[in-house]
């Protein structure tokens, strides 16, 4: 993941000329019968309580879930493209969170990969657009909507989402922030007490 690429970079266009939206030709875009397939998997995952099977059905619609994957109930990944859906090993996909793999526009229908990277967490009701990745060990705040990429250990928040805190694990540029941040506040306090 580099600073100059965005989820932008990594979708694919897919234009539908003509005078209609591309959601009205959803069907041209894949398979009614694939996406019915799709959705009936996805309505069992979202409320079976065994992990074991929510894993298991995910896995059967292309979805790739690594080891020790954990689906809150009613978590829904992408019922158009599962298979651009990867949640790395002892990831957390919490209850109502929602990862999408296309957008419907006016002229075009996009698509990109969505990757949860190992142990990382996307809260309740959280919202994660195509093309984003999520970083190892990244937090996601519940009823956030993440648009761009979440660094690996960085804890994001909001609508849009934003990082809101880091690990600090091994990554200098963080504790270097984190100072210069603590030495701005005790100029600013010192210059309060004058």
């Amino acid at each position: 993941m580099t600073d100059a690429e965005s989820r932008h970079d990594r979708l694919t266009r897919h234009p539908t000329p003509g005078p209609r939206n591309s959601l009205q030709s959803w069907t041209d875009a894949r398979s009614p019968l694939v996406v019915a397939r799709n959705y009936a998997a996805i309505v069992a995952a979202r409320v079976s309580p065994s992990l074991r099977l929510k894993n298991w059905l995910l896995r059967r619609i292309g979805v790739t879930v690594g080891d020790g994957v954990s689906w809150g109930l009613e978590s829904t990944p992408d019922v158009f493209w599962p298979d651009l859906v990867t949640v790395e090993d002892h990831a957390i996909v919490g209850y109502d969170a929602t990862l999408l793999c296309h957008e419907f526009l006016q002229d075009e229908y996009r698509t990109g990969e969505v990757v949860v990277g190992e142990r990382a967490m996307i809260g309740a009701g959280a919202v994660v657009l195509p093309g984003v990745r999520i970083g190892a060990g990244a937090q996601v705040a519940a009823n956030s909507l993440v648009a761009d990429d979440v660094p690996p250990g960085a804890t994001v928040a909001g609508v849009p989402a934003e990082i809101v805190s880091r690990s600090g694990v091994g990554d200098d540029a963080t504790k270097e922030e984190n100072e210069s941040d603590e030495s701005k506040e005790r100029e600013s306090g010192d210059d309060s007490q004058s």
